[in-house]
């Protein structure tokens, strides 16, 4: 189903912006007023071009958007983004936490009929 695979499409982007230290870290300065490219990049020992590379994959993530001003480019966190990104991320804790209790519940079974849990 297309909605599905979107769906899919914008999980993969999430959790590959995410899986990076950096750019969570980049996520985190960017909350609030925003900075542009050149005074995150003195955050990091890497290349302005490296960072801007990440800025790219978290604005393809949704999570970060960036602004033009002059020759500067503001990078904001993207609110709409991050709301939308957590609420998936919620989805997959219930899904996790529904299928730790299962296997509690399987292992509580066996356990009351005398097996030992593994």
């Amino acid at each position: 189903m297309v909605v599905d695979e979107l769906r899919e499409a914008e999980l993969d982007r999430v959790f590959r912006a995410f899986a990076d230290s950096t750019r969570r870290d980049i996520v985190r300065r960017v909350t609030g007023d925003g900075l542009n490219v050149s005074g995150l990049a003195r955050h990091y020992a890497m290349s302005f071009a490296a960072v801007q590379k990440h800025v790219a994959v978290l604005e393809r993530a949704c999570l970060v958007t960036k602004e033009r001003r002059g020759r500067e480019q503001l990078v904001r966190a993207n609110r709409d983004g991050l709301e939308r990104a957590r609420r998936l991320l919620e989805e997959y804790e219930a899904i996790w936490r529904q299928r730790a209790g299962r296997i509690a519940d399987i292992l509580a079974e066996g356990t009351a009929q005398g097996r030992e849990a593994p």
